[in-house]
């Protein structure tokens, strides 16, 4: 019984400790970027898994996904979804929020078609975007969010003239870690 007693206690111990290491080292993120589901319908959707705590490796799925913030309706319409994939850099700040910085890769496919008075045109939007993120991600309980802005170059001469080779985007990300 005294033994039980001994062991009982440790055990608790050891496992709040682990508990609480797993809460400090959190291994993956689901997040979503809130402000432009919001603002332009755009489902942006995101997986980060966590290599060290200041490093790790994100993957984003963004259906709905338009150019720059152009907007649809009124003979406009976006039929194009994403993939963005980042190594992303935390630094300068504490466990409750740090800077970070991300360079990636996004390849988006679909369509844009345009009807203004006119025969419907159709713009090919498949192409290779290279760019940068940076913003601030704050932690509070295993919850994380923050804006970012980021800057991209295309790679597609048809969106380049219809469009711009340089996208610029923002948002505010809300996720959770585990």
């Amino acid at each position: 019984m005294k033994k039980l007693l001994f062991v009982l206690p440790a055990l608790l111990l050891i496992g709040n400790l682990t508990f609480a290491q797993a809460l400090e080292d959190p291994k993956g993120e689901v997040r979503l970027n809130f402000l432009n589901t919001i603002l332009i319908g755009s489902v942006e959707l995101g997986y980060e898994h966590f290599l060290a705590p200041d490093q790790s490796i994100g993957l984003e799925f963004h259906i709905n996904d338009r150019f720059n913030y152009r907007s649809a309706g009124a003979g406009r319409d976006f039929n194009a979804s994403s993939f963005l994939l980042s190594y992303n850099f935390y630094f300068a700040g504490n466990e409750s929020g740090k800077l970070h910085i991300s360079p990636f890769f996004k390849y988006r496919f679909g369509e844009y078609r345009e009807s203004l008075d006119g025969p419907v045109t159709v713009t090919n939007l498949n192409s290779g975007f290279i760019g940068l993120i940076g913003g601030y991600k704050w932690n509070y309980n295993n919850f994380a969010f923050g804006p970012f802005v980021a800057v991209s170059r295309g790679f597609s001469g048809e969106v380049a003239d219809r469009f711009n080779a340089i996208e610029l985007k923002a948002g505010l990300n809300v996720g959770y870690r585990f």
